[in-house]
């Protein structure tokens, strides 16, 4: 058991103040997200690494204010609840001294899913199936505890060591609880490029949302390509969700396996009554599906210039 475990039941919700640069020592400057700053840190008093998301909060009270009075839980009282291998683990959270939340999490040192998809690296190749069932499992996990995490594209996962072979979800800056207050429609929030379309319509959402973003990561991750041309990266780009079919992932991919390439196909159905009712369906839809096997003891990612 390591440190951070034996110090689980210490952390959670912090009622102090967070001086970041007392306890801190700033080794870099990791991610800059929409709403947050990302830094990888090393505690000082025990020498441990982690990772550690600064949100803006000002950025966070406008999200949050379209909630109001819903007794809406923070990304960081989300976050502790989601307990899974696939899931980052968040070790504590709260506010800075500054007056900014904060959450503490597990460092994890290998490189983004979307910097492997941009880069089309070939390592993806021999992992497709690993990944795709490694995201279902994370999103599986984020459904069973009762949220919607609304935000599922290859730049919320990550790998968790540099030979790219396992994978864990992040960022749940967006996730909202699975309940009718919380999937009313208005909340237009996500990725364009991976939204469902009854998001962008303005119509109920519930955790069918995910699955529909799930399936058009999972093609993203196989063939290098979305499913419908990205002419438009605003909201304007889900507008071809449910006015154009996807190309079929098998004219980029002959070779897919047909279960997985047809199970990825109906994750993506516009009407949500089409697609998998829950990711546990997927998961059973894929479970004779083989990994490919993977060469060598370790994949290192191969690096182009983007």
């Amino acid at each position: 058991m390591g440190l951070w475990e034996t110090l689980r039941g210490v952390f959670g919700r912090k009622t102090e103040r967070l001086n970041v640069y007392a306890r801190f020592e700033i080794l870099r400057a990791a991610v800059s997200g929409t709403m947050s700053q990302f830094y990888v840190v090393r505690d000082k008093r025990t020498g441990q690494i982690a990772g550690l998301k600064i949100a803006d909060r000002e950025k966070v009270a406008f999200f949050e204010s379209r909630f109001k009075g819903l007794n809406k839980p923070s990304e960081g009282e989300i976050a502790s609840q989601i307990r899974h291998p696939r899931v980052v683990e968040t070790y504590e959270y709260g506010l800075t001294t500054e007056n900014q939340p904060y959450l503490l999490m597990e460092y994890l040192e290998g490189p983004g899913l979307q910097q492997l998809v941009f880069n089309r690296d070939p390592v993806l190749q021999q992992l497709r199936v690993r990944l795709v069932r490694q995201m279902a499992e994370a999103l599986k996990a984020v459904h069973d505890a009762g949220f919607i995490h609304r935000d599922i594209c290859p730049r919320n996962f990550l790998f968790t060591t540099r030979d790219c072979t396992d994978i864990k979800l992040i960022d749940f800056g967006l996730t909202l609880p699975a309940r009718k207050e919380f999937m009313q429609p208005g909340n237009r929030t996500g990725t364009p490029l991976y939204m469902a379309p009854e998001i962008i319509r303005r119509r109920h959402t519930d955790q069918r949302v995910d699955i529909f973003a799930f399936g058009v990561t999972a093609y993203h991750i196989i063939t290098y390509e979305l499913p419908w041309p990205a002419t438009e990266i605003s909201g304007l780009a889900a507008l071809a969700h449910d006015t154009q079919p996807p190309r079929d992932i098998r004219e980029y991919c002959p070779q897919l396996n047909e279960t997985l390439a047809k199970a990825i196909m109906k994750c993506m159905e516009p009407a949500p009554k089409d697609r998998f009712q829950s990711i546990d369906q997927f998961l059973a839809a894929i479970a004779s599906v083989p990994d490919e096997q993977v060469s060598g003891a370790g994949v290192e990612p191969h690096r182009t210039s983007g």
